[in-house]
């Protein structure tokens, strides 16, 4: 303990020495205190070990931090043990699908007319064709159906078609997932509003008014292939069923209150898309027939076409508010240009831990998707800080990740606090991730990689109870505190 000196006490004790030493022989050693380094100060700085014990996570934390520029490993614990790295795992899409497709490249999204055009009428079918565009929402449909208005289309002879086969069908992104979340849509070569449908119920005297929608901020048009049914029960709230041609949901009377919304998952998204054009197009005059799938595209004449954004724009957003869709998306849409339509979604991932292998170095990396969201994913905080290094060469990846503050007790960001984190977050029940970049005080850039996993607390919670866990929100709380505390102890003890 540090005791406070008086001025007095401090002048005798100084007189005190100065007098015994002139009468001394002189010293054979410099009278100023030794140096005790410049590490001495980090003594006070908690042990890391200290700090996941204070957490209560139970599980294994594992983690590891290396100087950016020069890869040499500066820390690390059970850094080789492969953990799931939740949506941590959407920094390795992005830099596969930089990688692969480029940074300028934009999917397009084609609608295509077969046999010839006559006086506005297409003689053969209409068909939509997907591009692989994670981000086509209904604002682009509607400027499609007013692209064919202004081509003087008016009517269509044949079939209204929507073409889906650039990417395998998959029914959901994990089969884990309770059916009604929106996080974990179908996959497939189109997509629209991150398949997702919009939901919504108000109370009309005993009854409920429900809709089913692909709302946009211009348009609102009615689905017809999801379909919602009240029921006369408390639970389960959402129960779903394949009808085939319509996705039929029903939900407990007992949950609904006097009314609210949320977004449901598509699982059939090409007669998502294609029923959302369908209405779209009957309201620039044109009357096409009911869509049919098809996976080939029909060889024809482009009519319209909508590009996406810059591949770039799409994963900084993507890595800023954690899509899981357009990470699979991009990520398939990577491996079918490095090496062809792959057969399912964990054939795609299987590929980019190929190409992670030879271009990042890694060696234990074994995703079964691109967003992180299956748990059977795992990921060494080692290979992660590797792949950081190795990105950190070309600067691809830090200029798009998020910002990641350092909160205080209230959990209020800090201004100007001395360490600055982009980065990459991660959370399933009872996972949670941090990777990415920190920048300390006196310049210092560190890769880092925190995985904090509970498997066997999470592997007992049932199917129907992974929306919200009891204890998972709590858990995530400690385990961000606990990020933040190693945060700060490597920019103190590196940085400084």
């Amino acid at each position: 303990m540090l005791r406070r000196f008086s001025r007095r006490c401090f002048l005798a004790a100084l007189a005190g020495t100065t007098a015994t030493t002139a009468l001394a022989a002189p010293p054979t050693a410099s009278l100023r205190p030794s140096a005790r380094g410049g590490d001495h100060f980090k003594k006070a700085i908690a042990d890391p070990q200290a700090i996941i014990t204070d957490a209560r996570l139970g599980g294994r934390v594992c983690y590891a931090v290396a100087d950016a520029r020069t890869g040499t490993k500066l820390e690390g614990e059970n850094a080789k043990i492969g953990t799931p790295p939740a949506s941590v795992a959407k920094a390795i899409t992005a830099l596969y699908a930089l990688s692969v497709l480029g940074a300028t490249h934009r999917f397009t999204t084609r609608v295509v007319a077969t046999g010839g055009v006559s006086g506005g009428v297409v003689q053969g079918d209409l068909v939509l064709v997907g591009g692989g565009d994670p981000t086509l929402d209904t604002n682009a449909l509607a400027a499609l159906a007013a692209a064919l208005k202004a081509k003087g289309i008016r009517e269509v002879r044949g079939d209204f078609k929507v073409a889906d086969g650039m990417f395998p069908q998959v029914p959901t992104i994990d089969t884990g997932q309770p059916d009604h979340v929106g996080y974990s849509p179908a996959l497939s070569g189109i997509a629209l509003n991150f398949n997702r449908v919009h939901f919504e119920w108000r109370r009309q005297g005993g009854q409920y008014a429900v809709s089913m929608d692909a709302r946009s901020d211009r348009y609102r048009p009615d689905v017809a292939m999801a379909r919602m049914a009240v029921s006369e029960r408390r639970a389960p709230v959402y129960t779903y069923a394949d009808g085939g041609r319509t996705d039929n949901w029903t939900v407990a009377r007992g949950a609904l209150g006097n009314g609210g919304a949320r977004w449901l998952p598509v699982r059939k998204p090409a007669l998502y898309a294609g029923d959302v054009f369908q209405t779209l197009a009957r309201s620039q005059g044109m009357v096409l027939k009911n869509p049919q799938v098809v996976s080939r595209t029909p060889q024809g004449t482009t009519l319209a076409s909508h590009q996406s954004g810059d591949l770039r724009t799409i994963l900084r957003d993507m890595l800023r508010f954690s899509t899981n869709i357009t990470a699979e998306m991009v990520g398939m849409a990577a491996t079918v240009k490095r090496s062809g339509r792959p057969a399912s979604l964990r054939a795609s991932a299987t590929e980019m831990n190929r190409w992670a292998r030879a271009a990042l170095g890694t060696s234990s990396m074994r995703l079964v998707d691109h967003s992180g969201l299956g748990d059977a994913s795992k990921m060494t905080a080692d290979d992660m800080v590797l792949a950081l290094v190795r990105a950190r060469q070309n600067n691809v990846l830090r200029p798009i990740l998020k910002p990641i503050p350092m909160l205080d007790a209230q959990r209020r960001a800090i201004r100007n606090h001395p360490v600055e984190v982009h980065a990459k977050t991660g959370t399933l029940n009872f996972v949670s991730g941090l990777a990415g970049y920190m920048t300390a005080r006196d310049g210092t850039e560190m890769a880092f990689a925190i995985f904090a996993a509970d498997e066997a607390t999470r592997a007992g919670i049932t199917r129907a109870n992974r929306e919200r866990p009891q204890g998972a929100r709590s858990w995530n709380r400690r385990a961000k505190v606990m990020q933040q505390k190693l945060i700060e102890r490597w920019g103190a003890v590196y940085g400084s």
